[in-house]
């Protein structure tokens, strides 16, 4: 039986064939759909078609550039080439500073969580840490981690033969101290990136570093370079620097002050030796010390460089200045006569003395013994003015411009609100504040005729101008002074040196805490050598001695024993015939 196609009524709907009825008569299948909707759907086809159309003119078109950019940020990276920082020398050309190539092992966290267990706990141990530890680093959302900073290249090459996906290598640079903790302090250290920190690597840290430089690479996912783009700035190098230092004078140093320190049990200790020539600094040693190598272990007190950073009370050191301006002045001669019987001062409500009664001395005895009441006599014939003025041209209480981080400036009090009492104690190093650079330097106005240079921690080629602060013949005058003091009857004997005339000055002074005097002392000695024509200036400091505690038998000996090998060391010839040193069994004690 043949079907029949369905036909159409006069209304236009279609009817079944079979019964002759339009699909639109039944209510279901009615169309209620307004005409403009269908209109209005194609009319927003339409207009996100256009919307298309004009993104896709605008990327292609406009924004190019913009694509370009987020394109190659997915491959391209910027490489920074790191700058060899400079070597730091002594003024012999031995290397006390340099930088090892070594290793940084990154990683990207992603790729390497798919690594074997055993290849990452070999690299665990390979980077000397725990599972656990490496585990907790690779955890990450970021894209890159560091691993471990300034690896060996032997363990990085180890760790590249592993053949981990996304473990990675960056070239960098380890400071490498040969010296260790005898030039701890002088030379200082950087940190993991290669930036001084302290001493000398912080002092010249513009001059070391040098500048970096940088390329464009492509990398593949793995973070492997595939194609070098271009080099956008070639590394410059970090000039090396010459410390006006001496490596034998230095370690010669150390150790006598190491010597003293474990001898007497003391806290802590600093010297300094200057070259009274050239105002160089040929050695600076501190204890306790650390090794810049292996800073894993450090603490403040290790850290201190205390011959710049500390202040103390002189003490007796510092009477020379007192005495030397009354001599300037024409107001006394190295023979004038003062009373200092019966040993005890009083001025005001306040009473001063000496360690012994000594009656008349001379203004060089008064030095020679070391007396309080002289030195305080004297310093109260002379306006507070005057003084202040000696005090600060050598340096006290202003900042040192030796070109070293952490120097301070002391304490020294203005004039005008000096009493009679703190012009006395003034005189003999009380109630004042000095580092021991300070001091050292301060003392070249005895070895240089009477001018002061700068100080120079670098290598000097041209002789410096000095300032003229007392005439040639004050400081002659001093010298000759300052020698009897290491003389049999003076308060250091202990100080002289074999074949070679030397003088100076040594100080015991109280310290304070808490804004109080207490019984623990700071025992030193500043001197000159040899006196026949001035080389040498060495100040010694040492902190809380125990058993002795006056510098001259705590300090003196290492003065002598420095003197005696840098003289040696620096070829000048002695300028005395006493090979024997005479050391009175009960010598002078200096009076506090």
């Amino acid at each position: 039986m043949t079907k029949m196609p369905p036909r159409t009524n006069v209304a236009g709907g279609r009817v079944a064939a079979s019964k002759g009825v339009a699909f639109s008569s039944n209510p279901i299948l009615q169309v209620k759909l307004p005409a403009w909707r269908s209109r209005f759907v194609l009319f927003v086809l339409f207009a996100a078609f256009v919307a298309l159309v004009v993104r896709a003119l605008w990327l292609q078109g406009v924004s190019t550039d913009f694509l370009q950019k987020q394109g190659a940020s997915r491959y391209a990276r910027t490489l920074e080439l790191p700058a060899t920082r400079g070597k730091i020398t002594d003024r012999n050309g031995q290397v006390l500073a340099s930088s090892v190539p070594v290793k940084a092992i990154w990683a990207i966290p992603e790729d390497v969580q798919a690594a074997p267990k055993d290849k990452l706990a070999q690299l665990a141990k390979l980077l000397d840490m725990s599972d656990a530890e490496l585990r907790k680093k690779l955890d990450s959302d970021r894209s890159f981690v560091y691993l471990k900073r300034q690896v060996e290249q032997e363990t990085s090459d180890k760790i590249v033969k592993l053949g981990i996906p996304g473990i990675e290598t960056r070239k960098e640079y380890k400071r490498f101290y040969p010296e260790g903790e005898v030039m701890a302090h002088v030379v200082g250290f950087t940190n993991i990136e290669d930036a001084g920190q302290d001493g000398m690597e912080l002092a010249a840290q513009k001059t070391l570093a040098g500048v970096t430089g940088s390329r464009r690479v492509i990398k593949d996912r793995l973070g492997r370079v595939v194609e070098d783009i271009e080099s956008i700035r070639e590394p410059h190098d970090g000039r090396d620097l010459t410390l006006s230092i001496d490596s034998k004078i230095q370690y010669i140093a150390f150790t006598q002050l190491k010597e003293a320190v474990d001898k007497f049990k003391a806290k802590a200790g600093g010297i300094i030796v200057v070259d009274a020539k050239t105002g160089e600094v040929l050695a600076l040693a501190n204890l306790p010390t650390y090794n810049p190598n292996d800073r894993s272990v450090l603490t403040g007190a290790q850290l201190r460089n205390r011959v710049v950073t500390d202040t103390f009370e002189p003490g007796s050191t510092l009477k020379p200045f007192t005495v030397a301006l009354a001599l300037d002045t024409h107001r006394v001669t190295p023979s004038t006569v003062f009373q200092t019987a019966p040993g005890k001062m009083t001025i005001g409500t306040a009473t001063i003395g000496d360690s012994h009664a000594h009656g008349p001395l001379t203004v060089a005895q008064i030095i020679e013994k070391s007396s309080n009441i002289g030195t305080a006599k004297i310093a109260l014939g002379m306006p507070p003015e005057e003084m202040w003025e000696m005090f600060t041209t050598v340096g006290f209480g202003q900042q040192p411009k030796f070109g070293f981080p952490g120097a301070v400036a002391g304490r020294v009090r203005p004039y005008k609100s000096w009493r009679p009492i703190e012009q006395a104690t003034m005189s003999y190093g009380h109630g004042i504040s000095v580092s021991l650079i300070q001091l050292a330097h301060a003392y070249l106005i005895f070895a240089r005729n009477g001018d002061i240079i700068p100080l120079s921690f670098t290598k000097v080629t041209d002789s410096p101008i000095g300032q003229r602060v007392i005439s040639a013949d004050t400081a002659l005058q001093m010298r000759r002074m300052l020698e009897t003091v290491v003389a049999p009857g003076g308060t250091a004997p202990q100080a002289q040196v074999p074949g070679y005339r030397v003088g100076g000055k040594t100080g015991t002074a109280y310290k304070i805490e808490g804004g109080k005097y207490v019984r623990k002392y700071v025992a030193s000695f500043s001197g000159i050598a040899p006196m026949s024509d001035p080389r040498l200036i060495i100040s010694v400091m040492i902190d809380e001695p125990q058993g002795q505690h006056y510098g001259g038998p705590v300090a003196g000996p290492v003065f002598a024993n420095v003197a005696a090998n840098a003289l040696r060391a620096l070829n000048v010839p002695p300028d005395s015939s006493v090979t024997n040193i005479i050391i009175p069994k009960e010598p002078l004690e200096e009076s506090m």
